[in-house]
This record gives structure tokens, C-alpha cells and sequence, in this order.
């Protein structure tokens, strides 16, 4: 079995109305994903205010205050997976994105 990781994008902002029904399927689809033996670790993201950017230049450690990219959307949370192929593992992210109505983006773990 492949991993893969599947990234949440979220927009900035606040939490929709509805984040308790969200939060609800989500743990079901979490199960069903343990059940099935795909779900291997899933976590969800402070706001990307809160991140820090540590980058080494010139035999330097630099740091700075927020999110790497600027835009209004950032990684959200993630979930990681094991799957036979990239067609179960995008099946998977279909059935999250519908839980979430956020885009996910699926990557395949490079391999050591």
C-alpha cells in the first residue's frame, strides 16, 4: 500500500455556521477510513496567523512571523492515507472534500 496526503485548503476566516455537523460527518468518514485500513493520522490546523517561517540563508536562522505563502487560502489540517493506488486515494479525497466543501489536494509520500 501507497501513502498518500491528502491537504485541506481552507479560506481564512471564520468557521462556518454549520462547523458542527462538519466536525460530525468528518469523524464518520474518519472511521470508515480506520475500518477500511486506509486512515493512518489525520490533524487540524491553528489559522495560518499563528504560523512562524524559519528559513536558513547565508549560514543564518531567519524567522518571520506568518504563513509562508501569502494568499487567502492555506492548509488547513490533513489527513494521511494508505491506499492501493491513486484512484482509492482519490476516492478517498472526493468523499472528504464533500464533507468539507473545501478543496484537497492529493500528493503521493515519496518513499525512502
Amino acid at each position: 500500500m501507497k501513502q498518500y496526503l491528502l491537504c485541506i485548503y481552507q479560506p481564512d476566516g471564520p468557521a462556518p455556521s454549520d462547523i458542527g455537523t462538519i466536525l460530525d460527518e468528518l469523524a464518520a468518514l474518519n472511521e470508515e477510513m480506520r475500518a477500511a485500513g486506509a486512515w493512518v493520522f489525520a490533524v487540524g490546523l491553528h489559522a495560518a496567523s499563528t504560523a512562524t517561517v524559519v528559513r536558513a540563508k547565508e549560514g543564518e536562522v531567519l524567522i518571520s512571523d506568518g504563513p509562508f505563502a501569502e494568499g487567502t487560502e492555506h492548509i488547513g489540517g490533513f489527513t494521511l492515507i494508505q491506499a492501493a493506488d491513486l484512484d482509492e486515494a482519490m476516492d478517498w479525497a472526493g468523499r472528504l472534500a464533500a464533507v468539507l466543501t473545501l478543496p484537497i489536494e492529493v500528493r503521493p509520500v515519496a518513499s525512502g
